[in-house]
């Protein structure tokens, strides 16, 4: 766990780094300058965009991933590189030349319900491009295990620019509608400048060749096309079905909630980075026990750090909403909504990458598939019902269910089991803390507040978790930090 732990904590320290900027960006320069049209249709724009980024990718990214350490020599690498790259541009051309000429089916259908996407519109498949390429360059850092300059890249530098671009707008430098555009140019910047680090790590030598094994390759692709389209219409598909049934400002309000919920989920985004190669590497050597020791330090590890990120979520939640524009507070149960939903995915530990490296997975594809028809169904059901929190309930009970047989899925097949006596004790760790400081406030200025309570239960939260040992590798940390701090013999 050395070279995991090491780009994991690189990673997570990256990640939340963005997400301060993002938390910044989202909770008060996006409300507050943009207003919430404006910012409802940045995200509406973002999230069509990360919808449709999987089928631009045709899944090279993680086809990258899983076939990168087969081939043996630098000829046949280079090859495979080449063949990640230059493969999509087959489906995108096409997909791009339909869209032109269903363009007005398109446009009518997508703003029935709220006009000003129309003028915009253009704009998501540009962005979708921009994210395709981006992972796919990304996925070629990470095979040659440089996987934190592209963490930076995604998760703080696209942030750290769109918080200019804020303060641009509230200079009036730039207009709202200026915004969205340059919005996009962020996404095509950030592709060039990974493209061109990812060929500074190992140059290129295009070469028109399929590789070997392209068959298996592209039934693999196949599958994943789906898994990320699973994915990402999981993660997105809620505030596209916003759009096509209420105004488009309640996306914004919609945002603020599930970007507070979503910060659960970055310590399995930055370890995910290191590990999906290793376990790629561990399942074509057929480690087993290695693998499933693997499976249950990752599983256990996230739980403790993600319980913790959840916990000082949900006990300052009300506090949070006292600095939040107040038409925005109708939120704080979709947070609670989404942010278990992350909770229960995150303890699931590198599952995902077990999954997409084994000859099973086009049987949980396809059930992703049919959640996600589920998903869009109970979409349909309750946003007409009960708004943004029906919206909110429907995702709960979307990535529960898949998350869920993606779990039985690999204890049954592949017989290995990502829980511990640890984890039940974490469950237990957390939900008592959150009972102890959830009912009570300090009576002071919110920031303040939120501030204080958040130190108590960090030590609370810390000291417990250590001297139950609930992670051996936390603990490694600590000891670590203690001895340096001369804390510690």
């Amino acid at each position: 766990m050395g070279i995991v732990l090491n780009q994991s904590l690189k990673n997570t320290i990256i990640t939340y780094i963005g997400f301060g900027i993002g938390a910044v960006n989202t909770i008060y320069l996006y409300p507050f300058f943009l207003g919430a049209t404006f910012y409802g249709l940045t995200n509406y724009i973002t999230s069509c965009a990360n919808v449709i980024m999987p089928l631009f990718a045709i899944g090279m990214q993680n086809t990258l991933v899983k076939f990168y350490s087969q081939y043996e020599t630098d000829k046949e690498r280079s090859r495979f590189l080449s063949f990640t790259v230059l493969f999509p541009l087959l489906l995108i051309i096409p997909m791009l030349l339909i869209a032109f000429f269903f363009q007005d089916e398109i446009l009518f259908f997508l703003s029935k319900k709220n006009a000003i996407v129309k003028d915009y519109l253009w704009l998501i498949p540009f962005i979708g491009l921009c994210m395709a390429y981006f992972e796919i360059f990304y996925a070629w850092l990470r095979v040659h295990m440089h996987s934190v300059f592209g963490n930076f890249i995604k998760e703080v530098g696209l942030r750290l620019f769109s918080l200019f671009l804020l303060i641009g707008v509230y200079f009036n430098w730039l207009t709202v509608e200026g915004f969205v555009y340059a919005t996009a140019a962020l996404y095509f910047l950030a592709f060039l400048i990974t493209m061109l680090y990812a060929f500074s790590i190992q140059k290129p030598i295009f070469q028109f060749k399929l590789p070997d094994n392209t068959k298996g390759i592209l039934t693999y692709t196949f599958y994943i096309i789906l898994s990320g389209s699973v994915a990402n219409l999981l993660l997105d598909g809620d505030k596209i079905m916003l759009n096509q049934y209420m105004l488009i400002d309640n996306i914004a309000y919609y945002s603020i909630a599930t970007f507070i919920a979503l910060v659960i989920s970055v310590p399995s985004r930055a370890m995910h980075q290191i590990v999906y190669p290793i376990t790629a590497k561990l399942m074509h050597e057929n480690k087993h026990d290695e693998l499933n020791n693997l499976y249950k330090k990752t599983s256990i590890n996230l739980q403790v750090v993600g319980g913790f990120v959840m916990l000082g979520i949900f006990v300052n939640i009300n506090m949070l909403y006292v600095i939040i524009p107040k038409e925005y507070s109708g939120g704080i149960l979709v947070v609670f909504m989404i942010g278990l939903s992350k909770y229960f995915d995150l303890i699931l530990g590198n599952n995902n990458a077990i999954i997409f490296n084994t000859k099973y997975y086009r049987a949980v594809l396809f059930l992703g598939v049919f959640l996600v028809v589920v998903a869009v169904g109970l979409n349909m059901i309750f946003i007409p019902m009960y708004g943004i929190m029906g919206s909110a309930f429907a995702t709960l009970l979307s990535i529960t269910l898949y998350s869920l047989a993606k779990l039985m899925f690999v204890v049954k097949r592949l017989h290995l089991y990502p829980f511990t006596k640890q984890t039940l004790h974490s469950i237990v760790i957390t939900a008592a803390i959150f009972l102890l400081f959830y009912f009570w406030e300090f009576p002071f200025n919110p920031i303040i507040a939120i501030g204080l309570k958040s130190v108590l239960v960090t030590v609370l939260y810390v000291y417990i978790n250590y001297k139950f040992r609930i992670s051996m590798e936390i603990n490694q940390v600590i000891d670590n930090v203690l001895k340096k701090l001369k804390l510690m013999k």
